[in-house]
């Protein structure tokens, strides 16, 4: 089922402790942006069918990447495109975009996302769980 804009927003606005709507859905925008970078094939169509569709086009259509980039890299390069941020609020920001994300994949989709993503991974989504 895909999650609503607002709701999405809402979710990732809570998780993230933002003033508005608008620092949520800039956060969403970066950090789905990498993300899709690092998503392939099935996998990436499947996330983007239950995203909000605005979000789901981001995904699809991401910025290139020439590797994988770690997870640390991953919230550097997330702070590199937030006008502001730090190592630190960038790590805010990408586990409040991402924990939504992973709501929205369901276990099942988010197990085969990791197995695209260098380890680590697991944490910026909010598992626990080793993958």
């Amino acid at each position: 089922m895909t999650l609503r804009r607002e709701a999405f927003l809402d979710q990732v606005r809570e998780r993230g402790e933002y003033e508005s709507r608008q620092e949520a859905e800039r956060a969403s925008r970066v950090v789905l942006a990498l993300l899709g970078a690092h998503l392939v094939g099935e996998v990436r169509a499947q996330l983007a069918a239950r995203l909000p569709e605005a979000f789901a086009l981001i995904l699809l259509n991401p910025m290139h990447s020439a590797e994988p980039l770690s997870p640390e890299r991953f919230v550097r390069a997330t702070a590199a495109w937030i006008e502001g941020a730090t190592a630190q609020t960038a790590a805010w920001d990408v586990g409040a975009v991402l924990s939504t994300v992973a709501d929205a994949a369901g276990d099942d989709l988010l197990g085969q996302i990791l197995l695209q993503l260098p380890a680590g991974y697991d944490l910026l989504f909010g598992s626990t769980r080793p993958t």
